[in-house]
């Protein structure tokens, strides 16, 4: 859409916050007539109110359910569920409702800057690693890129300003992508589906439909993890560019049009010319900074989607291995007493968890906080003989102890009912009690934070200081 577009346009936002705010200033600044509304009424709001009033912006506090008169168009935050009734009210009115994401894909190039294509990444589990492990690649071969999205630069920010990019890693949540009808990237991956959010969905198929969003009108590749079906199934299902391929990944050899992993190699057989003979190396296993496979998962696809916009394998390796995790994702803290202390705060949900007790063994286990309705039986059985001992805190904590005791009745468990701040210390000290030199004390919760902690960072803060303590009176 050019500038001219805007002028005058009725747009209503949805939300103030970290994507309502920037968006109202962007169509503010097209010369659009932007009304904010939002449910909340305190005082953080009044004030963010107060600075878009001074800009000539109408918020309406406390009231998001009434649709403003003359509303052309609804700019909605992520945050936003579909069952909102002021939703219900645009459809009635025949009243499009885009994404923040959505606005940033319709401003490209309305400077008549050529826009730059997006790599677009999504998934329960791994996206900001991935994402940034892509951004970290294409940077190695010299493109002028960043990691945007739900993550780092804002989409308004890399579409909008002065600095341009040759690419653009863009990490989407299921949230974004809900509401972002005409997306078309230029490559995009859905790394693994379980189930997550639904409540914000409503159902786990409504979940997967939205991650699904992604492959849609895909120019050159849809990647998938072939070992997960459902992701498969996605590329099968989306309407893309004739000529775009299905490319998976894989843990084990790699097939034709695949990347996986042979005797502790990352190699490509999906972008080489014949590909049924053979297969170029791209890095090896121990470039991966953590080498978990989990871990080894996101490389090949930020990799995959990488060689798919023409990335020399060199640049692979190099990117892989100028590559550092964000803090709380597996991280290792210490090793105290030949025990290694490994931090993976970021590991909210059952799916998570998982893969991170699928990285050690034998593993004294950390978990518990709010389990947002999930239930722990298969992640309990699949990693009971790995476990040394649990140590339980946090609200929901009896769900995982009745797992526990279903299919893991021989393992100890501490069951913390303190939620003071001493309590990740008294925790920290409890899997040092149960651990033998050799072993692993993890902290992969599989729930969020909230009960006990501003957020998962501060989770893992927590922990890590005590290990620290830990360490200091150990040496």
């Amino acid at each position: 859409m050019s500038n001219q577009d805007w002028q005058g346009k009725h747009v209503t936002v949805a939300g103030l916050g970290v994507s309502g705010i920037p968006a109202a200033r962007v169509l503010n600044g097209l010369g659009a007539v932007v009304t904010v509304v939002n449910d909340g009424d305190d005082e953080r709001s009044r004030a963010q109110a107060a600075e878009l009033e001074a800009q000539g912006i109408t918020v309406r506090l406390g009231d998001g359910a009434t649709l403003p008169e003359s509303t052309e168009l609804i700019v909605t935050t992520p945050g936003w569920k579909p069952d909102k009734p002021l939703f219900a009210a645009a459809a009635e009115a025949g009243v499009p409702v885009w994404g923040d994401v959505e606005l940033a894909w319709r401003l490209r190039g309305h400077d008549g800057r050529e826009p730059a294509p997006w790599l677009a990444v999504t998934g329960t589990n791994g996206k900001t690693t991935t994402v940034r492990m892509l951004a970290s690649i294409l940077e190695a071969a010299g493109l002028r890129t960043a990691a945007v999205g739900n993550i780092g630069v804002s989409l308004l920010d890399a579409v909008l300003g002065d600095e341009t990019y040759d690419v653009l890693a863009v990490e989407l949540s299921s949230y974004q992508l809900h509401w972002a009808p005409s997306l078309r990237a230029h490559s995009a991956v859905v790394l693994n589906l379980a189930p997550d959010h639904l409540d914000w969905h409503g159902s786990m198929e409504a979940y997967v439909a939205d991650k699904g969003r992604i492959y849609e009108g895909n120019r050159i590749a849809c990647v998938y993890n072939a070992a997960d079906k459902a992701t498969e199934d996605l590329v099968r299902q989306a309407d893309v560019e004739e000529g775009c391929r299905a490319i998976g990944f894989t843990l084990g050899t790699p097939g034709p049009s695949q990347l996986g992993v042979v005797d502790g190699i990352l190699v490509d057989r999906a972008f080489v010319t014949n590909r049924q003979k053979q297969a170029q190396e791209l890095a090896e296993v121990g470039d991966v900074n953590p080498p978990a496979p989990h871990n080894i998962a996101n490389a090949l696809a930020a990799a995959a989607l990488a060689r798919a916009f023409g990335v020399e394998p060199r640049a692979v390796r190099d990117g892989l291995r100028a590559f550092r995790p964000d803090a709380h994702r597996i991280e290792h803290v210490a090793d105290v007493a030949e025990v290694a202390y490994i931090d993976d705060s970021k590991a909210t949900n059952t799916h998570a968890a998982e893969a991170s007790l699928a990285a050690y063994d034998p593993i004294v286990w950390i978990a518990g906080g709010l389990a947002k309705g999930a239930t722990f039986d298969e992640l309990v059985s699949g990693a009971a003989k790995r476990l040394r001992g649990v140590v339980l805190m946090g609200r929901d904590r009896a769900l995982i102890r009745e797992a526990l005791t279903r299919h893991a009745p021989e393992v100890p468990v501490v069951d913390l009912e303190r939620t003071d701040t001493g309590a990740m210390s008294e925790a920290v000290r409890e899997a040092a009690r149960l651990a033998r030199p050799g072993d692993t004390v993890l902290m992969a919760p599989a729930c969020a934070s909230m009960d006990m902690f501003a957020n998962y960072n501060k989770r893992g803060e927590a922990f890590a200081d005590a290990v620290r303590a830990l360490a200091d009176e150990s040496a």
